[in-house]
């Protein structure tokens, strides 16, 4: 055996039949005729899939931050196998987007909403302002030539409702795409701004423009956590802000049918025809992982929160654009806990299946993409129907025992690495089965960081077939917009 034929053994070994485990195999699936049926099903399939261009009435933008494609294709284990597709998988057309920021390689959630919102990419950790701002500068992003607007605002100019969702604070970078204009994603209240730019800096913080600004000012509907950056902690004990406003009751003042809602039980016995805009802050922070909740939680679920959004939404004949996250995708990968990570992403597609019910793909386009990847991995040759939380079949060459999943960096490297004697732990006898299980990193970080790869976008409805092919991630609100008939772009209707 020469040299390359040991190399390709090593890259592609002959695992040992487990004698103990029962293959996930369908029913004839090991014949010939069951994969060439399947091929042929899925040719008739497309060619019988017509092009739908017809004008958008509504368009419902699901956004999983930090959902790359090594998550989702983990996350079909959780719901059947390799073989089971999520909810969005099953729509008819799908594109990669490209999701670099113009200063770095690989974007954050500030750089990419940005771009997926207002069509233009920008530095990493800005909101709503072009490459012309810098991160932190506190100057040039007073010059109103550097804002950009949203998808949101463009709707909200068509005489159409508009609102934002999500499991992170409304704050957070990914849903203040739809309404801010900041050089820092993190000045989410006052006195951040104050901390980087002195008192006199005439920057409203996030929660300020949410509350008050051109676009959130108008938002229908906004829900999702962050309440301690909306008052002062004079005011409340968990505030944050020190300005001396409760920004929530601001909000209740500007009109008494805008409601306000803290708990799941307050939002599911809102009167929504009683009331024209809503306001939900069910956390002081981001919402708890859903794996951190129990039969006691008070907070809805993304699924809860998509219904009465839909209901809520629906009630304007006009038709709305709405941006709904699953954000704590992103948080659990960072921490290297990927049972949180695909948890979260079984409850985003839970949500999006229920809006595909609850809508009309005649009339509504449902886009379902994620902002950026993450330094996920999924190897070490498991088998079919083994857990993908467990170890690989494969020793590495240490004899140590790996996982199935692990990450490129993040805090789950000092716990599996002892350094000092350059050898690994057993990763098996340091795993408990539960949701906060770190999983190995290879180098050693705080916080793990985002993949620079191609993120895939998902497409239903009204010119759903515009969002094949690959193209750049602020070409995807151009395509939205031109299936609802905002903006100042080309339109369908035109």
């Amino acid at each position: 055996m020469d040299d390359e034929e040991c190399r390709d053994r090593l890259m592609h070994p002959d695992l040992p039949v487990d004698p103990n485990h029962k293959s996930r195999a369908l029913d004839g699936e090991k014949e010939s005729d069951y994969w060439l049926n399947q091929g042929k099903q899925f040719v008739e399939t497309k060619i019988k899939t017509p092009l739908n261009t017809k004008k958008a009435k509504n368009v419902i933008m699901f956004l999983g931050d930090g959902m790359g494609l090594t998550t989702t294709a983990a996350a079909r284990n959780l719901i059947g196998g390799e073989h089971a597709e999520l909810s969005f998988e099953k729509f008819p057309h799908v594109g990669l987007a490209k999701t670099y920021a113009v200063d770095k390689i690989v974007p954050d959630s500030a750089n990419t909403a940005t771009a997926y919102l207002c069509g233009v990419k920008a530095m990493y950790g800005t909101l709503g302002v072009n490459g012309r701002v810098e991160r932190e500068d506190c100057q040039t992003m007073l010059d109103k030539s550097t804002h950009v607007t949203s998808i949101a605002q463009w709707a909200i100019d068509a005489g159409k409702s508009a609102g934002v969702v999500t499991t992170t604070r409304v704050t957070h970078a990914s849903p203040a795409g739809a309404y801010a204009h900041i050089a820092e994603r993190d000045w989410e209240n006052d006195f951040e701004v104050k901390q980087s730019c002195g008192r006199t800096s005439n920057i409203d913080d996030i929660a300020l423009q949410l509350i008050h600004g051109e676009t959130g000012s108008k938002f229908k509907i906004m829900m999702g956590g962050g309440k301690h950056h909306f008052v002062d902690s004079s005011l409340y004990s968990k505030g944050k802000r020190s300005d001396g406003r409760n920004l929530i009751e601001e909000y209740k003042a500007q009109n008494p049918r805008n409601a306000y809602v803290e708990t799941k039980e307050e939002l599911a016995k809102l009167n929504l025809k009683e009331v024209d805009r809503i306001l939900g802050l069910f956390h002081d922070s981001h919402l708890e992982f859903r794996l951190d909740t129990d039969e006691n939680a008070t907070q809805p679920t993304l699924e809860e929160m998509t219904r009465r959004t839909i209901e809520f939404l629906s009630q304007d004949e006009n038709g709305y654009f709405v941006f709904i996250e699953g954000g704590r995708i992103d948080s659990a990968h960072h921490d290297n806990t990927p049972r949180k990570a695909l948890d979260e992403t079984i409850e985003f597609s839970k949500a999006i299946q229920l809006a595909r019910e609850m809508t009309n793909e005649e009339d509504t386009l449902i886009v379902v993409t994620a902002d950026h990847s993450h330094a996920f991995t999924y190897g070490g040759y498991p088998y079919r129907g083994s857990d993908i939380f467990a170890s690989s079949p494969t020793k590495p060459d240490d004899k140590t025992p790996m996982m199935v999943l692990g990450y490129s960096n993040g805090p789950g490297h000092t716990k599996f690495y002892d350094s000092k004697n350059g050898v690994r732990h057993d990763p098996t006898t340091l795993m408990t089965g539960k949701a906060n299980d770190e999983y190995p990193a290879t180098f050693p970080r705080d916080s793990e960081t985002h993949g620079g790869e191609d993120v895939a976008v998902y497409a239903s409805g009204p010119w759903s077939h515009l969002f094949t092919g690959v193209y750049e991630q602020n070409a995807i609100p151009h395509m939205m917009a031109y299936a609802l008939c905002v903006g100042n772009g080309l339109k369908a209707c035109d």
